[in-house]
């Protein structure tokens, strides 16, 4: 092959890389915009319902609950019958949940709206690194983890204003979910359009170690065997459990703890989601310079949670204390592509759905539990137990990636 070809072909193998990795980017950012499709709007249901905060968890942990047992049963569905398809079943799944929270009339039709979501939501993270996985390259695949990691953030960042933006200027909040009906359409169509650059048929598993046809022949369920999976299921669990407390509670618990309105502390979680976007832009090139994986996610999450016991203090500027709030996305945003990676390299050639759908698991069954917990500690009036919560639950988090480190180097 003469250096013009090669050039060729490195050029058009960039251009399929960049093309994946935005449309997944997309997607991903989609499905964790619907994540918030019912929190941001947690005031309107109280006053309009008459519900509790515990009641509202319990919404946030029917989501969950579905998603992460849609999650695990996707990475097999993936492996089997490949991404795209389930791909395009999600995204219509959110169109249904948004019709379903725009009409609901009380608790049961934002129940079903939940329930809805969370079926959508399952399947995204074996989708999404199965076509990454096998249609990026190596010396691309860990900016692809990062821009995936970012835009989910971004997703997170942008529903609360979205939302609470539509409801306010309209005066009601259901045309806020007319809107991501549309948002989920759209989403929909530009990957229809755009169906070859997401096909999972089209591309190899180019980063298999050597031994993958031996573990490709074990039983579908001997990845369940590695106690790597656990641990990171165990990782995810803890670390989603803090992001749970901040998603949901943290504009209540700071306007407890420091007299600041709701109007102010609405947007914490986006800053907290942006802060999280940036750390994972400055992540993705620490991860490509670093082979300690753990030691990355430990300083990173440490950080975060010493940050956010400062806020629980209760002793802070007001203001100052919502800014520390959403700084400590930093933190767990500079975590997030050694975290993929870390995942990545537990996984057994072969088993990349499976694994990736039972280990982000562990990121609903995080929020599943987490939601109602913290949603009782406010009703019970301490504001101060969501942020303590949540960073003993980072802490919880950089113990559980150290001892993957630890089994993965036996």
């Amino acid at each position: 092959m003469n250096t013009a070809t090669f050039a060729l072909e490195t050029r058009a193998q960039a251009r399929r890389d960049f093309s994946t990795i935005s449309l997944i980017g997309l997607a991903h950012g989609c499905s964790h915009f619907f994540h918030m499709l019912l929190p941001p709007l947690f005031p309107a249901f109280i006053r309009d319902f008459g519900l509790s905060y515990s009641e509202l968890g319990l919404l946030v942990t029917t989501f969950f609950v579905i998603s992460g047992i849609g999650q695990a049963l996707a990475g097999f569905l993936v492996d089997r019958r490949g991404a795209r398809p389930v791909l395009f079943a999600a995204l219509s799944c959110f169109v249904l949940a948004s019709l379903a929270a725009g009409l609901a009339d009380g608790f049961g039709g934002l129940m079903l709206a939940a329930a809805l979501a969370g079926l959508g939501n399952s399947p995204f993270h074996p989708v999404d690194f199965t076509i990454l996985n096998k249609r990026v390259s190596q010396a691309r695949l860990g900016h692809a983890f990062s821009v995936h990691g970012i835009s989910g953030n971004l997703g997170w960042a942008v529903a609360p204003v979205f939302l609470i933006g539509i409801s306010e200027l309209s005066g009601n909040w259901r045309f806020a979910y007319l809107g991501t009906a549309l948002v989920a359409l759209g989403v929909l169509t530009l990957l229809a359009l755009k169906r070859n650059a997401i096909d999972d048929r089209d591309g190899s598993w180019a980063h298999e170690k050597p031994g993958a046809a031996a573990l490709k022949e074990e039983h579908p369920l001997a990845f369940l065997r590695l106690p790597s999976v656990w641990l990171c299921f165990s990782f995810f669990f803890f670390s989603t459990a803090a992001l749970s407390a901040i998603q949901s509670f943290a504009s209540p618990a700071l306007t407890s703890l420091y007299g600041l309105p709701l109007k102010a502390t609405a947007f914490v979680v986006t800053g907290y989601m942006l802060a999280g976007a940036l750390g994972m832009v400055i992540g993705g090139f620490w991860v490509a310079r670093s082979a300690t994986l753990e030691r990355n996610i430990g300083l990173a999450m440490s950080g975060a949670a010493l940050t956010l016991a400062l806020v629980a203090s209760g002793l802070l500027p007001p203001l100052f204390a919502a800014g520390l709030a959403a700084a400590a996305g930093f933190g767990t945003g500079l975590a997030g592509p050694s975290r993929d990676m870390l995942i990545k390299r537990a996984a057994p050639p072969g088993a990349t759905g499976r694994v990736y759908g039972t280990v982000y698991s562990g990121l609903d069954v995080g929020f599943a539990v987490a939601a109602p917990v913290f949603g009782a500690l406010l009703d019970g009036g301490h504001p101060a137990g969501v942020f303590y919560g949540a960073a003993l639950a980072l802490l919880l988090g950089v113990s559980a990636a150290a001892l993957v480190g630890l089994f993965r180097k036996r």
